[in-house]
């Protein structure tokens, strides 16, 4: 049992604090600046949608006031088998750089990523969701970077908004240390994966993407960083998005994504081999999440059959963690205390989520609440 505490423990304590760590002291001694400067090659935005007639104009609208060469941007819009006014307010948009390829039946979101690849006239690719709205400065920001010839990809950071949410106010706590640690990942070589809202590609380096696929924005990136060149972080560039609409929303968002982690696993395994440049990274930030909530399950265990101080704590801060979880999930005010309530939740909701994913991974389920 104190070999299965200690273990547990060493893993969480890495995964949330000494991996961070390692990172920050990195690009103290080994910073890795890129190269910037302005640049304007033309630019192919691809969205994949499918049902956003709720979302669809007001994007467009956004990409309209965007700070870049009007006659240099073209904007891709695949629409995924919809089946509201999603088609109907492409055909009446009216902006001839708007293209749109209706595909009839729902692929997927990566068979529709690589519809609108096929189509491309871009010398760079800028993916997109249509749910966040960009800055408008965040297309020239993006392709200033590269400039430099070593970099493949770069992501831009998405920005958590609090508007009606009922959604634990900790999701907006844990992105902030997520882009910290792609920040630091990025100035110290590549960061493993992108943010899906807005990033950007050189073209010849995206590879056709497998059926089913839910992470482009970590598939992508890893591909670029297999071919030799970086991937970087690249905070200025903005994208905002509302928090999720109430904990359930979130939970179902996480589960999605730590899903798509173990997907990733089984279609390109190749990311556990030295063919994978970025495996220690790759294994420090996402595979040691994913095995976060096993570790804590583990150390808690432990925790109850021994005996000693130092061995119930673990026990005491589950439960801890746990009651203000609750407490936050049925909205007690606490005043100041509640930044603390709202955090415990959010640790709840994800390291429950990566359970969830495990298993529906573990019993082959192929997908999970594709929208």
């Amino acid at each position: 049992m104190k070999l299965l505490f200690w273990l547990s423990l060493l893993l969480v304590f890495y995964a949330y604090l000494l991996y961070p760590a390692w990172l920050y002291i990195l690009t103290r001694l080994r910073p890795r600046p890129v190269e910037r400067k302005p640049i304007f090659p033309v630019v192919s935005i691809i969205i994949a949608a499918r049902n956003e007639e709720n979302r669809l104009e007001e994007k467009l609208q956004n990409l309209q006031q965007l700070e870049y060469p009007r006659e240099l941007v073209e904007t891709i819009v695949v629409s995924d088998g919809s089946t509201d006014r999603t088609n109907q307010i492409l055909a009446n948009f009216g902006d001839p750089r708007v293209r749109s390829i209706l595909l009839p039946v729902q692929g997927g979101k990566a068979e529709a990523l690589n519809r609108g690849l096929e189509v491309v006239r871009g010398d760079v690719v800028v993916f997109m969701d249509a749910r966040q709205r960009i800055a408008k400065d965040s297309i020239k920001t993006l392709v200033e970077s590269l400039a430099d010839p070593s970099v493949g990809c770069v992501s831009g950071a998405l920005m958590l908004v609090d508007g009606e949410a009922t959604s634990p106010k900790g999701v907006g706590l844990y992105w902030e240390m997520e882009k910290a640690i792609r920040s630091w990942e990025s100035g110290s070589g590549s960061v493993v994966g992108a943010t899906g809202a807005l990033y950007a590609v050189r073209p010849r380096l995206v590879p056709h993407l497998p059926t089913g696929l839910i992470l482009d924005d970590v598939f992508i990136p890893m591909v670029v960083a297999r071919s030799g060149a970086r991937v970087i972080f690249e905070p200025r560039a903005i994208a905002w998005d509302n928090l999720p609409s109430s904990p359930n929303e979130e939970f179902r968002r996480k589960v999605r994504t730590l899903f798509g982690n173990y997907q990733l696993l089984r279609m390109a395994p190749w990311l556990l081999t030295s063919k994978n440049p970025l495996r220690f990274e790759f294994v420090s930030h996402k595979l040691f999440r994913l095995a976060v909530p096993f570790a804590l399950i583990g150390v808690t265990l432990a925790s109850v059959f021994l005996s000693g101080f130092i061995y119930r704590l673990p026990l005491a801060a589950a439960i801890g963690v746990g009651a203000l979880g609750v407490l936050a999930f049925v909205r007690v005010p606490l005043g100041i205390i509640s930044r603390l309530t709202h955090l415990a939740l959010a640790f709840v909701l994800l390291n429950t989520a990566a359970i969830v994913a495990f298993f529906y991974f573990a019993v082959g389920k192929k997908r999970v609440w594709v929208h």
